[in-house]
């Protein structure tokens, strides 16, 4: 397989050099010399000024890693505005809208844009954002693009909103990047994957028994499944899941959340064929199986257990609104009349093409039409209109 990072100047080499010499100081000072791969994988993706999402290179759009749907144009964050506005409706003037990890910032500005031009604009649009690096060049973006009078309304905040609050909590390809465990069997038992050095001062694999909870939670799914997992089967389990939950939502009163990702329903998810879990690493838009190479200079993810997300967002207490794949929650949110909109301002065929392209890439079968899914919940409100298309939940 080709060296994903045969491209990157040496500065890059060097911050990834002095993140792995963290990495194994923490190894070689754990009983054990070995540390569970979520750890791991937090400290490859957000060591401060280190990590992947807390390092100071391109991670979006064509001259970064990969593209997440908000980098193509205006009409996803216009789609998900259109489903979101008549909960800002029903919340009244001191509606709240919060999103989780803000990327670029395109996402924050054609979504105000698409609020301003539906007289929703919520009396806040605050990001969560752990990443300075990235909260700096939201900032820049969204004072550069947006008028003096939307800007104001932009905040970022430090924690989640503690205070009670009311509105909407949105995130796209958040939980994805969650540091999640990694369990296999032996011997019938469960054991966790963990991170060592070897003998060459390489990082390398090694399993240990699972401690009490993430043996509890490989049971639970396994019950759900009707079948043991195999001899030898390893894949991905955040049975923190429910926790990260009630900590973003905070005091949320009332309200909805909205989660785009890419995943499965846990029967896909756990395929007897899938023996090796989801866990990927992404660099210049390619796929790399080694995740251990290189720590914060590629992206490591695994796919969403949209099942676990349904029993988390309930177990918080809200009411599950809907499921379904992005290309049914777009269309049914507007996308095409959004479409029509954009093509008539359309400069000339050239812009219109690429409108449609857009269209193709968010919602084509082989692109992230189906590959991405929408999950919805509530709380003293109404969401169910956003999910009145290609609804999935009968396979949760």
């Amino acid at each position: 397989m080709p060296d994903l990072h045969a491209h990157l100047p040496d500065a890059a080499l060097a911050l990834s050099a002095r993140l792995q010499a963290l990495i194994r100081d923490e190894i070689h000072a754990t009983p054990g010399r070995a540390i569970p791969f979520y750890r791991f994988m937090e400290l490859a993706l957000y060591t401060p000024g280190l990590g992947y999402y807390s390092a100071g290179m391109a991670k979006f759009g064509a001259e970064g890693d990969f593209v997440t749907a908000p980098e193509l144009g205006t009409l996803f964050a216009g789609a998900v505005a259109e489903a979101l506005a008549p909960v800002l409706r029903q919340l009244g003037a001191d509606a709240q809208f919060v999103e989780i990890g803000g990327g670029s910032g395109r996402f924050a500005e054609h979504a105000i844009r698409r609020l301003v031009a539906l007289d929703t604009l919520p009396a806040r649009y605050a990001i969560l954002e752990p990443s300075a690096d990235l909260r700096e060049r939201q900032r820049d973006h969204l004072q550069r693009v947006l008028p003096a009078e939307a800007f104001a309304r932009v905040a970022w905040l430090d924690g989640p909103l503690q205070e009670p609050w009311r509105g909407v909590l949105f995130a796209n390809e958040v939980i994805d990047a969650l540091p999640t465990p990694r369990f296999t069997i032996r011997d019938g038992e469960v054991f966790e994957e963990h991170v060592t050095v070897d003998a060459d001062g390489a990082f390398a694999i090694t399993d240990r028994p699972a401690d009490a909870l993430l043996a509890a939670a490989v049971r639970h799914v396994e019950r759900q499944l009707d079948t043991p997992f195999a001899e030898g089967y390893r894949s991905e389990l955040l049975p923190q899941l429910p926790y990260w939950i009630q900590a973003v939502i905070g005091g949320l009163d009332a309200g909805a959340m909205l989660f785009v990702d890419y995943g499965h329903a846990r029967r896909d998810y756990y395929r007897p064929e899938r023996r090796d879990g989801t866990l990927r690493a992404f660099s210049r838009h390619r796929v790399g199986s080694d995740v251990l190479a290189r720590p914060g200079l590629q992206d490591l993810t695994a796919s969403v257990d949209f099942t676990a997300l349904a029993e988390a967002g309930t177990g918080a207490g809200f009411d599950f609104a809907g499921y379904c794949n992005q290309a049914s929650f777009l269309l049914g949110n507007g996308i095409d009349r959004l479409l029509v909109d954009l093509e008539a301002e359309a400069g000339d065929e050239a812009a219109r093409y690429r409108l449609r392209q857009e269209v193709k890439q968010l919602t084509h079968p082989d692109a992230m039409g189906e590959r991405f899914q929408v999950m919805g919940f509530a709380r003293d409100v109404d969401l169910d209109h956003a999910f009145l298309a290609g609804d999935l939940s009968h396979r949760l």
